[in-house]
């Protein structure tokens, strides 16, 4: 009986280490700092970050306006303050930190995320329909300049004197001549898809413009007499 008893005891107190060492080992992680380079091209990019997915992210943001000076893959301050003013632009927690919502709002796949499904049809619809103008109104133009086209019309959807939808700002009357000559029906390449989808990704080389116009073609008298305010290629912005 003496024996028994001293195995069970002798397993009581095995058991009370084991538990000891994985409370410790659990407070321990809590604590301890994580590693900047552990979490990056992880499920969340944040100040301290490092990797390729945070030099590509850079890219977009100094491609989009958000961000000066060169990607170097490191996630500083200035980085921080550039997705801060992009979330802000974009509707998003603007919190510096890049997690699934803010990464699928700039196109960047984080690993370890999962695509969701939610709006995906509608999603791709809109970039398919702003694709089409990009083709129709812009091929053949500076990428910066079919970018620029693509973000007009979303600055029409925001704008309260234009339809909320891509859609409907598309095919309002005259509002677009390859909706007119039928060149809105041809089949986008490339460089139109990319162009439509910076756009929703947030770069604006138009600066905010609700307006574009070919000034060797345009007949417009009131669209000549509107204030340019860049001109990209064979367009003017206003």
């Amino acid at each position: 009986m003496q024996m028994e008893k001293n195995s069970t005891t002798i397993a009581t107190k095995v058991l009370l280490i084991l538990l000891a060492v994985v409370v410790f080992a659990g407070a321990m992680a809590f604590f301890l700092p994580i590693d900047a380079d552990a979490i990056a091209d992880g499920a969340v990019l944040k100040q301290g970050s490092r990797g390729d997915t945070v030099k590509a992210m850079q890219t977009k943001l100094i491609n989009w306006g958000y961000l000066t000076g060169r990607a170097d893959g490191i996630f500083g301050a200035k980085t921080k303050a550039a997705v801060i003013s992009f979330q802000r632009r974009n509707g998003l927690t603007a919190d510096g930190i890049v997690g699934t919502k803010t990464a699928q709002a700039m196109g960047l796949k984080l690993s370890g995320s999962t695509s969701t499904s939610g709006g995906g049809s509608s999603s791709s619809t809109d970039l398919n329909l702003l694709a089409r103008v990009v083709y129709g109104e812009a091929r053949g133009e500076p990428y910066t300049g079919q970018v620029a086209v693509a973000a007009v019309v979303l600055n029409r959807v925001r704008s309260s004197s234009f339809p909320n939808t891509i859609a409907g700002v598309v095919y309002q009357s005259g509002a677009f001549d390859c909706v007119a000559d039928g060149q809105i029906n041809l089949a986008p390449n490339q460089s139109a898809y990319n162009a439509a989808r910076d756009a929703l990704n947030g770069w604006d080389p138009s600066y905010g413009c609700l307006f574009y116009y070919n000034p060797r073609t345009a007949t417009s008298k009131w669209m000549l007499s509107r204030t340019i305010k860049l001109n990209i290629g064979n367009h003017a912005f206003c």
